[in-house]
């Protein structure tokens, strides 16, 4: 094969691998599950075969892919109406510390050492056991850890202080180009918005960032400042 072919080989199945993604949904590329990682695993191989052989031809794994997307969703689906086989795929999580407590049976269950644990702890910034009220370890893989209640961190709500309602702030320009759904979504306009970057750019192109919150109201960031420009 000529270095073109090779190159229009590795393109063919780059956009079939981001088609093929997308087929079957957010959760595969998210934290990898029981299932999620049989078809990472095993999509990896089908496609870096004919990648590095060129003996090898790209119909084949690209039929057999398509064919494990369809056992994916309907393995997924089956999921979702069969609690039998749910809990096989996603079994129920297993208390790794209760009360302050290591529950070293369960240690075993879930495969994994006391060192890994007390990895995962200082992950989560907890430096002594006996304040952990409850760790669970998670059919994807992660410890989520609760801390007993008088060693959790203070909320505005704790001491009654008022707080300001929670405003999202999302970037509407980036170097010049304009989310299109994002203006859509908020209700306004081209017009609108180059009128509220106007008294720091005169077109929207020369824009680097300008950002926009729940409020409607617009920054616009500069490279030669921190804060935003109003």
């Amino acid at each position: 094969m000529t270095t073109v072919e090779w190159m229009l080989r590795s393109i063919v199945s780059f956009i079939f691998l981001l088609l093929a993604t997308k087929l079957m949904g957010q959760r595969s590329i998210s934290q990898l599950r029981f299932l999620d990682f049989i078809i990472a695993l095993t999509l990896g191989n089908i496609i870096a075969h004919p990648l590095s052989d060129e003996k090898l031809g790209l119909k084949g794994s690209l039929t057999t892919t398509l064919v494990l997307i369809v056992l994916y969703v309907a393995a997924t689906w089956l999921s979702l109406k069969w609690s039998l086989f749910r809990r096989y795929l996603d079994p129920p999580p297993i208390k790794l510390i209760k009360n302050g407590q290591i529950q070293f049976q369960n240690l075993s269950i879930a495969r994994i050492s006391i060192d890994y644990l007390f990895s995962e702890l200082r992950k989560e910034k907890v430096e002594d056991i006996q304040k952990v009220s409850l760790a669970i370890w998670e059919p994807g893989g992660n410890i989520s850890v609760f801390m007993n209640p008088q060693y959790q961190p203070l909320t505005p709500s704790d001491m009654k202080f008022e707080t300001r309602p929670f405003n999202l702030t999302r970037p509407i320009i980036v170097e010049g180009e304009i989310d299109m759904s994002l203006l859509e979504e908020i209700g306004k306009d081209y017009v609108w918005l180059k009128k509220m970057i106007a008294p720091t750019y005169a077109e929207i192109r020369d824009v680097i960032l300008a950002t926009v919150d729940e409020n409607e109201n617009v920054r616009v960031y500069s490279l030669l400042e921190s804060e935003p420009s109003n």
